[in-house]
């Protein structure tokens, strides 16, 4: 009897429970990989260099008052409006990939395949590719000059526009996988009923199928800008590494100035930020499932 009740509190309280040593290599491997990395460069970012490289371990917060600095907040910016273009660009051209697969596409495996295969090459390959494409040697630009669509001295490469076209095609797969998998799930049935009360299909789309695609877009979204916001090969190598993002500025402190403090304190700025961003999303998600539920 005691057994049962035992049993029936368990289950009233979200199901049966489990031994807490199951989850001692996941802890293990989340402290190691992450947490102990993170904390050294928490200590380094109060640290101040000394000399050329050497690395004085006491507290100070020069590296982060060097912040304020308008040049760094123009580098954030423009770090900030990269992550948002790529976020909605990939928005918009996988959205409607995303939404032919669940939907209308025969070949659907087949598809998806074609979706994930840019990530069985290395991102870097991938975007050394682009070195290729965007030459103005390459043979598209040649035909687009022969029909007087562009200059004879246009070039993309090593431009402004060349890093959101890399931007774009390496997390593309990011935005659509999450979107599929959210629509994938979608009862069709809500959007032919709002059909026949008399919805147009775009007015169909914009009540029923965009709210309940929501969490994939959002989760899509978050894939998307969080690794954007630290950018580093496409400023580099598609556009020669002339404008300044955050992520080949931290690079730059690393390797180049050889400030590992400073370079310490402007990642732990970025991943705050993008702690903060994760944090209002899941007290957003969980209470929408409260209301839902």
């Amino acid at each position: 009897m005691k057994r049962r009740r035992r049993e029936q509190a368990r289950a009233g309280a979200g199901g049966p429970r489990y031994p807490g040593w199951l989850a001692l290599p996941g802890v293990a491997w989340y402290v190691a990989f992450f947490v102990c990395p993170l904390g050294i460069m928490a200590v380094f970012s109060f640290s101040e260099r000394v000399g050329f490289s050497q690395i004085a371990y006491r507290f100070n917060i020069s590296n982060y008052e060097a912040l304020l600095d308008p040049i760094y907040g123009g580098v954030f910016l423009r770090t900030l409006e990269l992550a948002g273009f790529g976020t909605l660009a990939t928005l918009l051209i996988g959205f409607p990939l995303a939404y032919y697969l669940a939907r209308w596409a025969r070949h659907r495996t087949l598809l998806l395949l074609l979706v994930v295969v840019p990530f069985w090459t290395s991102i870097l390959i991938r975007t050394y590719a682009w070195l290729i494409i965007l030459d103005p040697g390459f043979p598209l630009f040649d035909a687009l000059r022969w029909i007087g669509a562009v200059g004879e001295d246009f070039n993309l490469l090593f431009t402004s526009e060349a890093v959101y076209i890399g931007v774009v095609y390496n997390y593309l797969p990011l935005m659509v996988l999450p979107l599929y998998a959210a629509l994938e799930r979608l009862d069709w049935s809500l959007v032919e009923a709002a059909e026949d009360l008399g919805d147009r299909p775009l007015r169909a789309f914009r009540r029923v199928t965009l709210p309940l695609a929501a969490p994939g877009v959002v989760a899509g979204s978050l894939l998307v800008f969080i690794p954007l916001m630290g950018e580093y090969l496409n400023p580099v190598i598609l556009g020669g590494d002339k404008t300044v993002y955050v992520g080949n500025l931290i690079g730059q402190q690393f390797l180049a100035s050889r400030d590992w403090p400073f370079g310490s304190a402007i990642a732990m700025v970025v991943i705050l930020s993008m702690t903060v961003v994760v944090l209002v999303y899941s007290r957003a998600l969980s209470r929408e499932e409260r209301l839902s539920g």
